[in-house]
């Protein structure tokens, strides 16, 4: 949708899990770029040297998915750097250049691939941990978009997320001495500026949640501005369910939209009849393409309202 909106976008699957690549890429495919040595399209290909002990990152080369969208194919292979990730992070703090090559590996891997495709948006896709692959790759994000669940299991991780955030940011601006740092290669300014999260209703109906969902619904609020903004709130009577600008969307659940999407390897709001959305089905991908033409738009404006946080 960024790309439909006019802006080239480049996006990095930094998941070793690999899901988001598989949706745009055919099994076949996918397979041969990993089976090939040669090939620089994935993101195992840019930190291998790391792991061989021959240098630094290596130049890829994206994936020209469509008008205005590349890709940087994830790879299962990725999970072995997250060890050398972990050993690495105390080298940092002792002036370890190497460490800091390798801790930044992520963040020059992105600048460069941002360059070559002119890209002014970098969408990352992380796994859902708290690891040394996701502190790396978000050190390197201007902003942060959290999607959630209205349950107890994400409430708390958007606790957890907004403590470690906070630790990974501090621990940064000290390795750095608060941006004062230079190197000959480039250092990220983990600004990791939050602009809102996303609540994703599997299995609610948009316009008449549960009780137990709308429960859990009406504490997100106070515990974003807890966990992100080191503030309260005090629920307006006006506003019982405890909705708040900081709520960039609540995306309903497409139900069959997705496996014919993941089928077809479009997005929700492509699907054609030719792809089986007819009737009742064609009318839902229409609804996802002003929905998520909506949540784009929002996100675009909160960058330009909330530049990055200083180191």
């Amino acid at each position: 949708m960024f790309g439909r909106l006019g802006h080239k976008t480049l996006v990095v699957d930094l998941d070793p899990q690999s899901n988001l690549t598989s949706y745009f890429q055919e099994e076949d495919t996918l397979y041969s770029l990993w089976l090939d040595k040669d090939s620089r399209r994935t993101v195992f290909k840019a930190i291998e040297p790391f792991l061989e002990g021959t240098g630094d990152i290596n130049i890829l080369t994206p994936l020209n998915i469509s008008d205005n969208l590349y890709l940087v194919c994830g790879d299962l292979r990725l999970g072995r750097f997250e060890d050398r990730l972990a050993t690495e992070w105390s080298g940092c703090f002792q002036d370890d250049k190497a460490a800091l090559r390798v801790t930044t590996a992520f963040y020059r891997m992105i600048q460069q691939c941002a360059e070559d495709t002119d890209a002014t948006i970098t969408l990352m896709d992380l796994g859902p941990n708290l690891g040394a692959l996701n502190r790396a790759a978000t050190l390197s994000a201007d902003y942060l978009v959290i999607p959630m669940g209205a349950d107890m299991f994400s409430l708390q991780g958007l606790s957890n997320l907004g403590e470690t955030v906070t630790k990974w940011r501090a621990d940064w601006n000290r390795i750095t001495n608060d941006g004062g740092r230079k190197e000959s290669f480039a250092l990220p300014s983990a600004s990791m500026t939050p602009i809102g999260y996303i609540v994703l209703q599997h299995a609610v109906r948009l316009d008449r949640p549960v009780k137990t969902y709308e429960k859990w619904l009406k504490r997100i609020p106070g515990q974003y501005r807890t966990s992100f903004l080191d503030t309260t709130l005090a629920l307006d009577p006006l506003n019982p369910d405890g909705l708040d600008e900081h709520c960039l969307a609540t995306l309903r659940h497409y139900r069959s939209l997705m496996p014919m999407a993941h089928e077809a390897r479009k997005p929700v709001f492509d699907l054609r009849p030719g792809d089986g959305a007819i009737g009742g089905h064609g009318k839902l991908a229409a609804q996802a393409y002003l929905e998520f033409e909506e949540l784009c738009t929002a996100i675009l404006k909160r960058i330009e309202t909330a530049p990055p946080a200083t180191p």
